[in-house]
């Protein structure tokens, strides 16, 4: 299960996030998204859960729980969607 976690404190990583979703379960990876710009969180990650009522468990018992002055937002993660952009070489012409 693919859970989505955001309102993360900016000071919140992979490990913290990790730690806090493993007292519900097994946990087969966590990651803060990173800006490439600044290099400093975005304020939101992804949770791996391969057990989906751990997942469940883990959603309902975080979800607006308070990490470092912040309410989380935790829910399951919604697909990517595919852009409606099309790139193309001739984009500026």
């Amino acid at each position: 299960m693919n859970i989505y976690v955001s309102n993360l404190g900016f000071h919140v990583g992979d490990e913290d996030l990790k730690g806090l979703f493993a007292a519900y379960g097994e946990v087969s990876s966590a990651k803060v998204v990173i800006d490439r710009e600044t290099n400093k969180s975005r304020g939101f990650g992804f949770v791996e859960m391969p057990n989906t009522a751990e997942g469940e468990t883990a959603i309902e018992k975080l979800n607006g729980s308070v990490i470092q002055g912040r309410s989380m937002n935790v829910n399951v993660a919604r697909p990517k969607e595919k852009s409606s952009f099309k790139k193309t070489n001739n984009f500026w012409k």
